[in-house]
């Protein structure tokens, strides 16, 4: 007999003559979801973990350029969940909202065996109770950084999410400790950078002089975060070149591709200081650089790999920060320093990030090369406690397998069954 499922009444796909009798054949459904350019990127890298293992698998979610170009129906496109902050998303509440619907009716429709969410607690916390009452297992990608501040969210973590999967190696004991159950997998980062050449080749493609430093200006990922961020930097930028440093150092500016849009404001005012700007080159440029002013976030721990000595900021809007900074409870805002336990690259977080901050800063590490080995030196340490021996997608793989390796395949049936290949008559 056919096994009915109650919750959600959906159309049958369409089905050749004979499905029935090779229904054991039928691709598993998995529904993935990512709300930004790290999230996009370790999404795509785990879907193509899981295709080498099965290839029929059927992806589809909030997918950005990556995932769809590995294979992801775009139900949700990501760009439209990358928002921070606790004003900020007040605007985009409405659009969030309608995002989360269309994903959660497509969830209805179209049944996955398992849920992979990343990052984007926000959204996704939301979207995994949806899940939970479909009845859909939760494996979550990208631990939410409870352990650093609202730590509220736990009991909704314990209730909706069936796998936590942790990049980092702190963070484990501290959801086991709440009663979760969670793997470290270790941090994908060092097994995808792949800088597109050499430093010296690099350097010459990009017409930087020998002799001559590069930084690195990398303002973040977020249209927000840019707008925020970019106007600072240029100020930075102005001081550095009023210092008189001999040799003037030359600037280039990494962004995700249709974060700075070509033809707006802000990228003319980038292109006025003589500034290039350079698209979905991000690992090039930090190879190339010989200091980056880098946005606290995962860029900055794909400088550790990459060896590049950095100064980290980052500033939300005033009324955001004021109202979660006594949520925060952790005695560093970049990672790389949380890692490591202790200060080893500068941070400027909010009213801290001023253009003579980051001036100041930069001209005295440009200036001062045993600073600059002593940061090289430490950021290697923090990059060897990032990466293991074992492939994180592939343990992630191995994981999400676990969620359908018992249990029979599943398609939507006439009016919503859910007909398993173990419970049909054969033809």
């Amino acid at each position: 007999m056919a096994r009915i499922n109650q919750d959600a009444p959906s159309p049958a796909r369409p089905r050749s003559p004979g499905t029935f009798a090779r229904l054991e054949e039928v691709a598993r459904r998995v529904l993935i979801s990512a709300g930004e350019a790290s999230g996009d990127l370790y999404a795509s890298s785990l879907v193509k973990a899981l295709r080498r293992r099965e290839p029929s698998l059927d992806f589809f979610g909030c997918a950005g350029p990556r995932m769809q170009q590995a294979g992801v129906r775009p139900v949700v496109d990501s760009s439209s969940l990358a928002v921070v902050g606790l004003v900020e998303v007040v605007t985009h509440i409405p659009r969030i909202y309608g995002e989360y619907r269309k994903l959660l009716a497509a969830a209805r429709r179209e049944r996955p065996d398992v849920a992979i969410l990343t990052d984007s607690p926000d959204f996704h916390l939301r979207l995994a109770r949806g899940l939970k009452k479909l009845g859909i297992p939760v494996v979550y990608l990208v631990a939410p950084q409870v352990w650093a501040w609202r730590k509220g969210r736990l009991p909704r973590m314990r209730r909706t999410i069936d796998r936590l999967l942790c990049i980092f190696p702190f963070e484990v004991d501290f959801f086991k400790a709440n009663g979760m159950d969670a793997a470290y997998i270790g941090h994908p980062l060092p097994g995808l950078i792949k800088p597109s050449a050499s430093r010296h080749d690099l350097r010459k493609r990009h017409g930087i002089p020998d002799g001559t430093p590069l930084v690195a200006l990398l303002p973040g990922s977020r249209k927000g975060e840019t707008a925020r961020h970019i106007p600072l930097l240029l100020e930075t930028v102005e001081l550095i070149r009023k210092s008189g440093r001999a040799p003037s150092p030359e600037f280039v500016l990494a962004v995700p591709p249709g974060t700075v849009p070509n033809g707006s404001i802000l990228r003319k005012r980038i292109s006025e200081r003589s500034i290039k700007v350079l698209d979905g080159q991000t690992w090039d440029v930090l190879v190339c650089a010989d200091l980056a002013l880098a946005a606290s976030g995962t860029v900055t721990i794909e400088a550790t790999l990459l060896g590049t000595p950095m100064i980290t900021f980052y500033r939300v809007n005033n009324l955001t920060w004021w109202m979660g900074r006594h949520l925060v409870n952790v005695p560093f805002f970049s990672m790389v320093n949380l890692v490591a336990g202790r200060r080893v690259v500068p941070e400027f977080i909010q009213d801290e990030m001023t253009a003579s901050n980051l001036a100041n800063e930069a001209l005295g590490l440009l200036g001062d090369e045993t600073a600059i080995e002593r940061m090289r030196q430490e950021l290697r340490g923090v990059a060897q406690r990032l990466s293991g021996p074992d492939d994180p997608m592939e343990v992630a793989a191995s994981i999400v397998e676990s969620y359908w390796e018992s249990a029979p395949r599943a398609e939507s049936g006439p009016e919503g069954t859910a007909v398993t290949s173990s419970s049909v008559v054969r033809a």
